[in-house]
């Protein structure tokens, strides 16, 4: 059974009276319809709507789990902490370990278990706490090839605060963003966005003849990119493409490489977007 200990993740609890009122106000994952024993992909975003901490949200008896990335724990609790006010929830640290399983269902009932959202083709499961047996663990590296090749991005570990729109990594597509909801941190121009349709910016998964390397700029037909891989794991990875752009190049026959080498761009299994030519004018780059 493929068990990972994800050492470079880590828990914040949202718990009190008021946690859920205050998170639906807040991030924008849609609060309420989130069930026990599921963890859901959001994000906390700029005034502006780009992607400032993004994580993973589930219920627990007393309120909410949040798992982050390790390095930003600190500086998401502070942020929400700045938002909370007078609301009736407090924030705290959580240190239990992480784990995540893959490929096989979870039979340890000792141990929280959800599942993991960002994974709707394969079955990928969170458990939260101390393990009977850690005799057996597979190296983490075998989950992040998994992630990476479902085209699940995240924060700080494949992209940096503060870049990217939540359309650009897909959680439009994959229940982190709900349209329905009203107001949250960002939500005009992440609405706007979805609406009109000015989201040009798409995450992409990427098959080449050779290694792809993190950082590298994704071409088409010449020396111009029309992207940036942000994960890979071997000959396979994910890039964030201007899909006008890499519509028009596949349109004209044209060669998409990353570094020289050949790669062929298609749009992830799970998502629900058609790979086509979007509007000149982005509200994406306007708000930017």
């Amino acid at each position: 059974m493929p068990i990972s200990r994800l050492t470079d993740r880590a828990c914040l609890l949202v718990e009190g009276a008021e946690a859920e009122h205050f998170l639906q106000n807040l991030i924008t994952a849609d609060i309420p319809s989130i069930a026990p024993g599921q963890m859901r992909p959001s994000a906390l975003l700029t005034p502006q709507g780009k992607i400032l901490f993004d994580f993973l949200v589930g219920r627990t008896d007393a309120g909410f789990r949040l798992e982050c990335a390790a390095s930003v724990r600190d500086a998401l609790a502070k942020r929400l902490t700045l938002y909370k006010l007078r609301a009736k929830a407090t924030i705290s640290s959580d240190e239990a370990p992480i784990h995540t399983l893959f490929d096989e269902a979870p039979s340890n009932d000792a141990t929280a278990i959800y599942v993991d959202d960002r994974f709707a083709k394969d079955a990928v499961y969170r458990l939260y706490g101390p393990l009977a047996d850690e005799a057996e663990l597979a190296p983490a590296e075998a989950y992040h090839d998994r992630r990476i090749r479902a085209g699940v991005a995240e924060a700080e570990t494949d992209y940096p605060a503060s870049e990217l729109f939540p359309h650009d990594v897909l959680l439009d597509q994959n229940g982190g963003v709900s349209f329905k909801k009203g107001c949250f941190v960002g939500q005009e121009v992440v609405s706007r966005m979805q609406h009109r349709g000015t989201a040009r910016r798409r995450l992409m998964l990427l098959e080449g003849d050779g290694h792809l390397t993190p950082g590298a700029n994704v071409t088409a037909g010449g020396p111009a990119a029309i992207g940036t891989v942000y994960g890979a794991a071997g000959d396979t990875g994910f890039a964030v493409l201007r899909i006008d752009k890499l519509a028009k190049a596949l349109a004209e026959g044209q060669t998409i490489a990353v570094d020289g080498v050949p790669v062929e761009a298609s749009v992830p299994p799970w998502a629900g977007f058609a790979l086509a030519a979007a509007p000149d004018e982005s509200e994406a780059e306007n708000a930017s």
